[in-house]
């Protein structure tokens, strides 16, 4: 969509607004970026300000002695276990929201706090559910992006993301924007299921919101401390999108299928290996069978099923997994002479009706067997709340 911009004439009574604000070790920057709010929004709009603080240094004392000459309502959460990094912080904060719009930005100063009224004021001018501030629109910038390297794999995430989520992502040029407005009423916390940095692609895949704005932002330097991207944040990236693309069931059952394909490569190396050793070539099937159920197993539980993995101990999915993926070689043979010898069909087309009938089963099984969703849900974090 188009940048939708504003000027303080624009800003005719817009909803009041809940900054939520996910903090890790920012003590650094609590107090220019209070004192930049307190310039910015006040004046334009109704606004409460809400941490939600998974550090291991003094950032929570540090903004409690630093809201004393704020404007506005200021919440500290402190969570004990940071469940779901950055993006289940913002979650958190998300269930206690009270004002009509919500804005979710970063505590380092490169999300320019003056730029907060001005994505409610689009939000409210356009009717809009989610209004993202947006470096790759006219007037946005990356500047802030430190090294070529961080360039190169933002705009890769940026382009893998909207090639998988093509419909879902139409309007939002920078679905890896951390700076953005959503309208409280659009937010469905419970489902959400985040993980790692990414909130924005998780709000817009799973609640859906039917109208998106942009506004354009340069990305500013880090105003103090160091940046919390990691090598290790991007793999919680990658697993995160594979999540969220294989979140319906006809999904994850064509990825299951993809998996299993793969795991041909394993079977016949080891089959290779087997035989070249001297084994006979019947129990080195058997053998070199249980390497692709290894592969498949390990890819399954990284791609399909990490939200799934906690109400099992993992030699127990093995188990089960294994004896499925086993048990499909002993049910393939019977349903190949029954499709022959009952129904009068040719090996060729009784053998791929036989695989399929199979696939279909292996897969359903999977996921009830293996994967079985939790029966009630264990909280994910003790959280303590300070509101000054």
């Amino acid at each position: 969509m188009s940048p939708a911009r504003s000027t303080g004439q624009d800003l005719a009574e817009p909803g009041a607004v809940t900054v939520i604000i996910p903090t890790f070790n920012e003590s650094a920057n609590i107090r220019e970026l209070l004192h930049r709010l307190t310039e910015s929004v006040p004046s334009r709009l109704p606004c409460e300000v809400v941490f939600v603080d998974d550090s291991t240094d003094d950032t929570p004392e540090v903004i409690r002695a630093a809201v004393q000459d704020c404007p506005f309502p200021v919440a500290v959460l402190h969570r004990e276990t940071p469940v779901g990094g950055l993006g289940g912080a913002v979650v958190e904060g998300l269930r206690t929201a009270g004002s009509d719009w919500i804005v979710v930005m970063d505590a380092d100063l490169q999300h320019p706090p003056a730029l907060v009224p001005e994505l409610v004021a689009a939000g409210e001018r356009s009717g809009a559910d989610l209004v993202v501030a947006s470096r790759y629109i006219r007037g946005g910038s990356r500047a802030g992006l430190a090294g070529g390297y961080r360039i190169a794999v933002s705009r890769g995430a940026t382009w893998l993301t909207k090639a998988l989520f093509p419909r879902r992502l139409r309007g939002i040029s920078d679905p890896m924007s951390g700076f953005f407005a959503i309208r409280r009423s659009v937010v469905t916390a419970e489902l959400l299921k985040p993980l790692g940095y990414k909130i924005l692609l998780e709000l817009a895949v799973r609640c859906r919101p039917e109208t998106v704005a942009e506004v354009p932002f340069v990305f500013q330097d880090r105003f103090a401390g160091e940046s919390k991207s990691t090598a290790k944040e991007g793999i919680r990236f990658l697993g995160h999108l594979s999540g969220l693309r294989t979140s319906s069931p006809l999904a994850r059952m064509v990825a299951f299928g993809l998996i299993g394909l793969t795991g041909f490569l394993p079977n016949l190396l080891g089959l290779h290996l087997l035989t070249a050793a001297g084994m006979h070539y019947l129990p080195a099937e058997v053998v070199a069978n249980q390497f692709g159920v290894v592969w498949n197993f390990l890819l399954i539980e990284v791609l399909l099923f990490r939200d799934r993995r906690g109400h099992r101990h993992w030699a127990d999915r093995v188990g089960r997994f294994a004896l499925l993926a086993n048990a499909d070689l002993l049910l393939r043979i019977p349903l190949i002479a029954l499709f022959v010898g009952r129904m009068d069909m040719a090996v060729l087309p009784a053998t791929a009706l036989a695989l399929l009938t199979t696939f279909v089963l292996r897969f359903a099984a999977t996921e009830a067997l293996v994967y079985l969703p939790r029966k009630s849900r264990k909280p994910g974090s003790r959280v303590r709340s300070a509101r000054t």
